[in-house]
């Protein structure tokens, strides 16, 4: 099992890997280390081995940016407006040249992943490989490519989390998103399988790649473990029982919409918000902390996350209009279901839909943090209401579970290995 992270706070990578293991097969899941040194642990009867990346993750490019910034002391901004025009040139010389493998040239740094995974996955010989996202695509693709050469069969399938297209770059700068699709493209025909996170996502896959079948669906729910004390998130925040506590758990970047919650609180008296992310300490975390009734909390194990949050009396998901954000329901969304909390939600089309649907929370207009407040009044004023959604003979609860997710990926493992 390949990702391109650390593994922490991946729920799915680690549900994933957990739950084969159990179902019976033998789980590597190779991931990459923060520092120079390899890192191990198991994630139940799975082998976790996070590997050094000599040199830094997909970094190609950086001296480019680095010389236009320096040349003759051009503030940032206007080193930006200089070099897009050279990237833009880039990109189209390099497609029209090399068609797909055009991201050899405008993303070099993609190769760190072969060098650091590529010598590890062929050590270890496996039957198939289970590739999370496009950076892992390539480096599945070619490892049973090797195998083949060598006599051996492997299965590759590839989970696809997000529709690469409708991404925001992971960097600034012209090339990224051209070379990374480019890469997705190349090596797709490669993938015995594809899985992914929504109807919506699995139909938008099969029409980029012109997929013979559609992509099976799993979804990101959470697994019902009841194992373990987990901490008191209302004692974390040093709030009581009766203090109307919200919160949101998950990656804190702008496109999240946290400064949303945080302008809409003083609109909300006496309501208070629980940040759960990743580094509490993080200078834009500290930033937003510094409001009134603000506290940031570090994540818990991911078997803990949903009876964690359950101590708050409303999910928030205040997340912006960008094109992967309308068609999925994200991890958050699932664990807040299961912490049975009324949600509020942007208005992003599937979760916003399905909230409607479903009568489980409130949506609002995106960075709208009046109408967020709005939501939020309406939700306290009566959370009954909302809550029994979770409890009715309609529940939606009983197949938003990861244990029926899981038994889909088992029972596709066992076919491609049949």
């Amino acid at each position: 099992m390949l990702v391109d992270n650390g593994v922490h706070g991946d729920s799915r990578v680690q549900k994933t890997a957990r739950s084969a293991a159990e179902a019976g097969w033998n789980v590597t899941l190779l991931g990459c280390s923060p520092g120079d040194s390899e890192q191990n642990w198991r994630i139940g009867d799975a082998e976790v081995r996070l590997l050094p990346m000599g040199g830094g993750a997909a970094s190609g490019g950086g001296g480019l940016r680095r010389k236009l910034v320096q040349r003759g002391g051009l503030p940032l901004a206007l080193a930006r407006k200089a070099r897009r025009p050279v990237e833009h040139a880039q990109v189209r010389y390099w497609l029209a040249k090399e068609g797909d493998r055009a991201w050899r040239r405008l993303e070099p740094g993609l190769w760190n992943y072969e060098r650091a995974f590529g010598k590890v996955i062929d050590e270890l010989a496996p039957d198939l490989i289970h590739a999370h996202d496009f950076r892992m695509l390539g480096v599945g693709a070619r490892a049973k490519q090797r195998a083949a050469a060598a006599g051996r069969t492997v299965k590759l399938v590839w989970d696809a989390h997000e529709f690469l297209p409708g991404a925001r770059p992971r960097r600034d700068n012209a090339r990224w998103l051209p070379a990374h699709l480019a890469y997705e493209r190349e090596y797709v025909p490669a993938a015995d399988a594809v899985v992914t996170v929504s109807d919506a996502l699995a139909d938008l896959l099969r029409q980029e790649h012109g997929l013979a079948d559609k992509p099976a669906v799993v979804l990101n729910a959470p697994a019902q473990s009841t194992e373990g004390d987990v901490p008191d998130l209302r004692k974390l925040c040093g709030v009581g029982p009766e203090t109307p506590l919200l919160v949101y758990s998950g990656s804190s970047s702008p496109q999240r919409g946290l400064d949303t919650i945080v302008e809409a609180l003083p609109e909300l008296p006496g309501v208070h918000l629980a940040l759960v992310v990743e580094n509490p300490s993080a200078p834009h975390i500290t930033a937003l902390t510094a409001a009134e009734r603000v506290h940031a909390v570090p994540y818990v194990p991911a078997d803990q996350v949903f009876r964690f949050l359950a101590a708050a009396d409303i999910g928030v998901i205040p997340i912006h209009h960008w094109p992967n954000h309308e068609i999925a329901l994200i991890t958050k969304f699932f664990e807040y279901s299961h912490a049975r909390l009324p949600i509020v939600v942007s208005d992003v089309r599937a979760m916003a839909e399905t909230v409607r649907a479903t009568g489980q929370g409130e949506v609002f207009r995106a960075r709208d943090a009046a109408d967020l407040a709005r939501a939020v009044r309406a939700i306290l004023a009566d959370p009954k209401r909302y809550r029994a959604v979770y409890d009715g003979p309609d529940s939606p609860l009983p197949g938003w579970t990861w244990e029926a997710q899981a038994d889909r990926l088992n029972t596709l493992y066992q076919e491609l290995l049949a």
